[in-house]
C-alpha cells in the first residue's frame, strides 16, 4: 500500500499567520506637529486678525536752532493681517462584512475597524503636514509625462516633490498649469514613492506634461484657499496678496528669499539667508530659526562637511562613521524632513508661526454619534459604515521677515 502523501494531509495542517500586523508605509508629520505644540488661537467664522506694525514712523533730519523751522512729523504705520479657518475632512468607510470576520481574535490577529479608527487621526495628521508643504492652491504635485493605458492613466511627477504629498486611494483633481482649467478628478489606485509615479483612474481627458494634480474638495484654487503652507508664507514674490495685504506695496511682509540658481549647494548660500534676516529685523533681535529641508539637501551639506574632515585616530580600537549626526547651518540646527521641497531650504523661526483654529481636530460628530451608516440605492440601509476626521484652521506668520529660505536649488543624484 502506498505511503500517505502531503496532498493527503493537507487539510489536517495549521497555518501560521505573525501575530503582529506590520505597517509598510510612513506617517511623518514633522512640520504639523511642530506648528500644532503652539498656542492655538480660537476663531469664530469671521475674519482673525493679526495687527502688524508696518513702519517706525518719524520725521529725522537737522535743524537750525536759531530760529529754525524744526519741520512737520510722522507716526508709526500699522495694519493687519487677515485669515479663516479651511475646512479640512478625511474619510473612512467599511462594510460589516469585514467588521464581522474580524471582531474576535479567534478570527483575526487585529479588529479592521478598530485599527481604522485608532490610525485615522494619525493619517489625518499626515496629510495635514503635505498640505503645508504647498502655497495655498492645494497643489500637491506637478504632472512631467503621462502614458494612457486602458481605463487608467500612469503618471511621472516632477522630481520637486515626486509622488511624496498623495496617498493611495486618495481622490484628486487635474487643473491645467494656470490653474484656469479643470481636467477631471480621478482616483490614485498606484502610489510608487520610489519611482515619484502614480496611475490615475479613469483616464484624464487632455491631461498632459506641466497639468498639476490639486487636493479635493477646491473647486477654483484661484479664489478658494487650501491651507496655507510654508511656500506662502516664506515667499519674497512682490505680487500678489498674503494674508489680506497687497505684497506689491508692502514690502515688509515678504520673506528673505537667495537664489541657488539650479547649483548644488555651497557654504556662502545658508549664511546669506541668515544674514538677510539680520538686516531685516535687527541683530538684537533674539530670532532663533531651524533650518528645515529634505533629506537630499542634508546629504550635499554633509559632503561639503565630508570634504574638509580628517580623521584622529587614537591608540587604541575605535569604530568608523564618517557621517554626520547632528548639525548646524549658519548656526540653524538641521531639521530633515522627506516631506520637504527637495530643491529649498526653510529657515523656519517656529516663534512667528501660528494657527487660528476654529474646530479642532477630531471625529465628526451629530448628536453623539461619530459613525453614520450609508444609504443603499432602494433608500434602505446598506451593510457599509463610513466616520470622518476633521479639522478646521488656518495658518499664519506674525513677522515674514523673520523668515527666510534658498529655492532652485540642484537635486543630488540618487534623489
Amino acid at each position: 500500500m502506498a505511503a500517505v502523501n502531503e496532498q493527503q494531509v493537507a487539510g489536517l495542517e495549521l497555518e501560521r499567520v505573525l501575530p503582529k500586523v506590520t505597517t509598510v508605509y510612513e506617517r511623518d508629520d514633522m512640520f504639523y506637529s511642530s506648528i500644532k505644540k503652539r498656542d492655538v488661537e480660537v476663531i469664530s467664522n469671521r475674519l482673525m486678525r493679526v495687527p502688524l506694525e508696518l513702519q517706525p514712523g518719524g520725521n529725522f533730519g537737522y535743524y537750525n536752532p536759531s530760529g529754525g523751522d524744526l519741520g512737520r512729523g510722522s507716526g508709526p504705520v500699522w495694519d493687519k493681517a487677515t485669515l479663516n479657518s479651511v475646512w479640512v475632512r478625511e474619510a473612512f468607510e467599511y462594510t460589516k462584512l469585514s467588521q464581522w470576520s474580524t471582531d474576535n481574535d479567534r478570527k483575526a490577529v487585529v479588529n479592521a475597524v478598530r485599527k481604522m479608527t485608532a490610525d485615522a487621526l494619525l493619517e489625518l495628521r499626515r496629510q495635514l503636514d503635505s498640505q503645508l508643504m504647498q502655497p495655498g492652491t492645494g497643489v500637491i504635485g506637478v504632472v512631467d509625462a503621462i502614458t494612457a493605458n486602458t481605463g487608467y492613466d500612469s503618471v511621472t511627477l516632477a522630481n520637486t516633490f515626486g509622488a511624496r504629498l498623495m496617498r493611495p486611494q486618495q481622490i484628486v483633481q487635474v487643473f491645467d498649469t494656470t490653474l484656469a482649467t479643470l481636467r477631471g478628478s480621478a482616483t490614485i489606485t498606484q502610489w510608487d514613492v520610489e519611482n515619484g509615479t502614480i496611475e490615475l483612474t479613469p483616464n484624464v481627458a487632455g491631461l498632459t506634461a506641466t497639468d498639476v494634480i490639486v487636493t479635493d474638495g477646491i473647486s477654483d484654487p484661484t479664489s478658494l484657499p487650501a491651507l496655507y503652507g510654508v511656500p506662502y508664507h516664506h515667499s519674497n514674490a512682490s505680487t500678489g496678496v498674503w494674508l489680506g495685504l497687497n505684497r506689491a506695496t508692502n514690502p515688509e511682509i515678504r520673506s528673505n528669499a537667495v537664489d541657488g540658481n539650479n547649483n548644488a549647494l555651497s557654504l556662502p548660500l545658508p549664511r546669506l539667508a541668515i544674514n538677510k534676516i539680520g538686516n531685516r529685523v535687527g541683530i538684537k533681535n533674539n530670532f532663533k530659526p531651524r533650518a528645515w529641508m529634505h533629506p537630499c539637501q542634508k546629504q550635499a551639506y554633509e559632503e561639503i562637511g565630508q570634504l574638509v574632515s580628517i580623521i584622529h585616530k587614537a591608540p587604541k580600537e575605535q569604530s568608523l562613521d564618517m557621517y554626520f549626526d547632528k548639525m548646524q547651518m549658519a548656526g540653524a540646527p538641521v531639521v530633515d524632513d522627506f516631506n520637504w521641497n527637495k530643491t529649498r531650504i526653510d529657515f523656519i523661526n517656529e516663534d512667528v508661526w501660528g494657527r487660528g483654529e476654529s474646530l479642532p481636530i477630531g471625529f465628526y460628530k451629530v448628536d453623539g454619534r461619530s459613525i453614520f451608516e450609508i444609504r443603499g440605492a432602494s433608500g434602505g440601509v446598506a451593510t457599509s459604515d463610513i466616520f470622518y476626521m476633521t479639522v478646521g484652521f488656518q495658518t499664519f506668520v506674525t513677522n515674514p521677515a523673520a523668515t527666510a529660505y534658498i529655492h532652485s536649488l540642484a537635486v543630488p543624484d540618487g534623489y
